[in-house]
């Protein structure tokens, strides 16, 4: 926004200018922590469960911000000696997501919007991939996916910014439309349906009509991708609105696989691909992300070049030669089973590797929670699991129907001291859980992390 005034700023976000900063020129980036608040930055102050932001501003301009957006109360705090520019606003957070929406338009590129229940964040990481050796594209970082973390990554993408993939996060009704408001995107990206948030919405139904909230947000001639055959999505396809299915039978899918390429047939076009992956699932959402490039008007081409967001399915190989796969980011029963056939295949390719699955509670199952855990361990047995670890009360009932080794333990901090005591060179360990349950610790613990973030 460096080419925007602090007045055109304040417009934007439907804020008031109280004091203009001695720049002509506007900010380089939006942030609402204070520590990141250094020359360049617009400090948004927002209200918080345990602490208001708008208490930082002060702190902000001492660090050199460009300026602040905060409530009035803040703002008549911080006295008449500033140079930065002051921004007054009943509703900071709104400010900040009107911002964001006004950014958009200024940039005016192809918005690319994704979710699913499970695979969104790992599409939104191939659509990077495949989109960035053709045009300008920024994608969301980590976990900013919400109201606040959305509007942060469109102010933070550059002038000349060709291509936005957002990945849209969900916690209820409602929350996808609000941030398909924000960023309007003309592409959707649905890439499953899945029991997820079944505690928050009550049925299968529901989480399909809240994801297809992306749908119903599409601008008359925008392009809905979906998976092929997923009937829950039928009562939510529009007719103004191009749908382009992907997987078997579907518009995009694939028609030959190696271990180091695939060939898809989109829509008629044959495109080879290189891949550096072979998990299935990963082929799957590649062929999501294929459909949507295609519809923001670029074909992929050679290699994929796939850096998978922390958590997600990395593999390391520690000092002690075992091989970890890190999906401890989050869980539900669709990603459990893709990562326990992920964690199958790995091991099937070294040589006598015990495959040990570190797993812990799934949140937010609702009702049938314990059923989804018994059906884990029929699932890790399947799959050939040679030392199973629960971590967690929930994923106790893991245990019940798999009879191989089992260690039940209570939390994330026990695991982190037992599992690396069970492990031998060769081991191939999968380490998964819902994000609540910290399994990060279990991971730091085996060398397979550096940090949390």
């Amino acid at each position: 926004m460096q080419q925007w005034t602090p007045q055109q700023v304040a417009h934007a976000a439907g804020a008031n200018l109280l004091v203009p900063s001695v720049s002509a020129v506007g900010p380089e980036l939006v942030t609402i922590d204070s520590r990141a608040a250094g020359p360049g930055a617009l400090f948004v102050g927002l209200r918080g469960e345990n602490a208001d932001g708008g208490a930082f501003a002060a702190k902000a301009l001492e660090a050199g911000a460009w300026g602040v957006l905060t409530t009035e109360e803040h703002a008549n705090a911080l006295g008449n000696g500033t140079s930065a520019s002051v921004l007054v606003t009943g509703d900071p957070l709104k400010s900040l997501q009107t911002l964001a929406t006004a950014w958009r338009r200024e940039l005016n590129p192809q918005v690319i919007g994704v979710t699913g229940s499970t695979g969104k964040t790992s599409t939104k990481d191939l659509l990077l991939a495949v989109l960035t050796p053709h045009k300008r594209t920024v994608a969301s970082r980590a976990n900013f996916n919400t109201e606040i973390g959305l509007p942060l990554e469109i102010l933070n993408a550059p002038q000349g910014t060709e291509i936005l993939v957002l990945e849209m996060g969900m916690r209820g009704r409602g929350q996808i439309a609000e941030l398909a408001e924000i960023a309007e995107p003309n592409i959707a990206v649905i890439v499953s349906i899945g029991p997820v948030h079944l505690e928050l919405l009550g049925s299968i139904e529901a989480i399909a009509a809240t994801k297809a909230e992306l749908i119903a947000e599409l601008p008359p001639g925008g392009t809905a991708i979906i998976p092929a055959g997923e009937k829950l999505l039928d009562p939510h396809r529009r007719d103004d609105v191009t749908i382009v299915t992907f997987g078997p039978d579907g518009d995009v899918r694939l028609t030959a696989s190696a271990p180091d390429r695939v060939i898809i047939d989109a829509q008629g076009t044959e495109i080879t691909l290189e891949v550096p992956f072979t998990q299935a699932h990963l082929r799957s959402n590649l062929l999501a992300a294929v459909a949507a490039a295609r519809a923001a008007g670029v074909t992929p081409r050679g290699r994929v070049e796939l850096a998978l967001s922390q958590g997600r399915g990395q593999r390391y190989i520690t000092p002690s030669r075992v091989t970890v796969i890190d999906d401890c980011y989050n869980a539900n029963p669709i990603s459990m089973r893709a990562a326990l056939d992920d964690l199958k295949d790995t091991a099937a390719a070294g040589d006598r590797a015990r495959r040990v699955a570190v797993l812990g509670d799934m949140l937010e199952l609702g009702p049938q929670e314990r059923e989804f855990h018994v059906q884990l361990g029929e699932q890790a047995a399947a799959a050939g699991v040679d030392v199973l670890v629960t971590v967690g009360p929930r994923a106790a009932s893991i245990a019940e129907s798999f009879s191989g080794e089992t260690h039940t333990l209570t939390d994330a901090t026990q695991a982190a001291t037992v599992v690396p005591e069970l492990l031998a060179p060769g081991d191939v360990v999968l380490v998964k859980a819902s994000r609540g349950v910290g399994l990060e610790l279990v991971c730091r613990a085996l060398g397979a992390r550096e940090d949390d973030a």
